[in-house]
């Protein structure tokens, strides 16, 4: 298993990949790269991690290199924010109250996988691979996640408590440039987008709730 590149037309407008496993064969155009899949004997498990996720993106540098020994294309990621990139299928979301107490589980495996979105010419392989280099080396294009996983919170008087399991991410901008050649050395835009992207880091969000 594991994750596939494509890439959109140069100047098509917009072009939208959903990162996913699948079974069988790749298609002749998809590339399986291993090392960015996290198996579910990879993850760490972190609940209730306050504070995690980023009211606004965090500004990374963008400055294009201008060196003439640049490789020929390169990726720069130009913002991050913390997030935690939700499970999607049932047994991984609950509610409960109002007051009293909150014991879940995990109760159905499943796959979190990261989403890229993109104008012109990419390879999710390079992207991520990026990423990790630059954000944190626990990203993955996918994150396997398995059963169980028990966890208790109080909720609040009057109050309904909500948990959802997911990964602790990141939502990303990013950009890819080609050396301009000649004499600039410098670089030019080739392709730009934003991704959601998970880690090996899994765990149960908490948050509350009126009604």
């Amino acid at each position: 298993m594991g994750i596939g590149s494509r890439r959109a037309a140069t100047g098509a407008a917009t072009a939208l990949l959903l990162c996913f496993v699948t079974a069988g064969a790749a298609a002749a155009e998809e590339v399986p790269s291993e090392s960015t899949a996290i198996g579910a004997d990879q993850t760490t498990d972190v609940n209730g991690r306050e504070g995690w996720e980023d009211g606004t993106d965090q500004p990374l540098p963008d400055k294009a290199p201008t060196l003439c020994d640049t490789p020929s294309t390169w990726y720069t990621i130009t913002s991050k924010k913390a997030y935690h990139v939700p499970s999607w299928w049932n047994g991984t979301k609950y509610k409960d109250g109002p007051g009293g107490t909150m014991a879940v589980s995990v109760t159905r495996t499943g796959t979190i996988s990261a989403e890229i979105s993109a104008s012109g010419e990419w390879s999710a392989g390079a992207l991520l691979a990026k990423a990790k280099t630059t954000i944190s080396v626990k990203i993955g294009a996918s994150v396997a996640i398995a059963t169980g996983h028990n966890y208790t919170h109080d909720i609040s008087r009057n109050k309904y408590g909500h948990l959802q399991y997911g990964s602790w991410g990141y939502k990303v901008t990013w950009k890819r440039y080609r050396s301009a050649g000649g004499s600039s050395c410098g670089g030019v835009e080739i392709a730009h987008g934003s991704a959601t992207l998970p880690t090996s880091e899994t765990g149960w969000k908490y948050w509350e709730t009126t009604s």
